[in-house]
């Protein structure tokens, strides 16, 4: 049996360091980027619990997952959890919310009771970057509902 030639173990090694996931948290970004909630504020009700999400993003760029360029990410909002660890991949579920697509808006739906969100920028690989981008936590509050009884 031939065994393959230092060059080519070599070349095998270092496509298998640049296909798989970048090391955890060495996206850099500028540190002038600021990350916001636009819509809703603060303290803000919200009946009936559906609402649009306004994103808001300065000294920074928006691109899909997958998508590798400089100075950019894309949004994952923070529903009712601490931020994750900043030298990991984003979770993705029912707390952590991903806009890989790039998405600036979204239309959420909350039950009633009080809820924090908050947005985390992730890079192409849904991993924060060097340093972390994230915005402040916010609350708003979703009412119960009223049950209207007839007489």
């Amino acid at each position: 049996m031939k065994l393959p030639s230092k060059r080519l173990a070599a070349a095998a090694l270092g496509l298998a360091l640049l296909s798989g996931p970048a090391l955890a948290g060495d996206t850099p970004r500028p540190d002038n980027a600021q990350l916001y909630i636009i819509w809703p504020k603060d303290g803000r009700a919200i009946p009936g619990g559906k609402l649009w999400l306004r994103l808001g993003l300065k000294n920074f760029g928006v691109a899909p997952a997958g998508i590798e360029r400089a100075n950019t990410g894309h949004h994952h909002v923070i529903i009712n959890a601490p931020l994750p660890a900043f030298d990991e991949e984003i979770p993705n579920d029912r707390n952590h919310l991903h806009f890989g697509g790039g998405q600036t808006e979204a239309r959420i739906q909350l039950p009633p009771g009080r809820h924090t969100l908050q947005l985390l920028m992730g890079d192409h690989n849904h991993v924060p970057h060097d340093p972390p981008l994230f915005s402040e936590r916010i609350t708003v509050i979703v009412p119960p509902l009223v049950s209207q009884s007839k007489n």
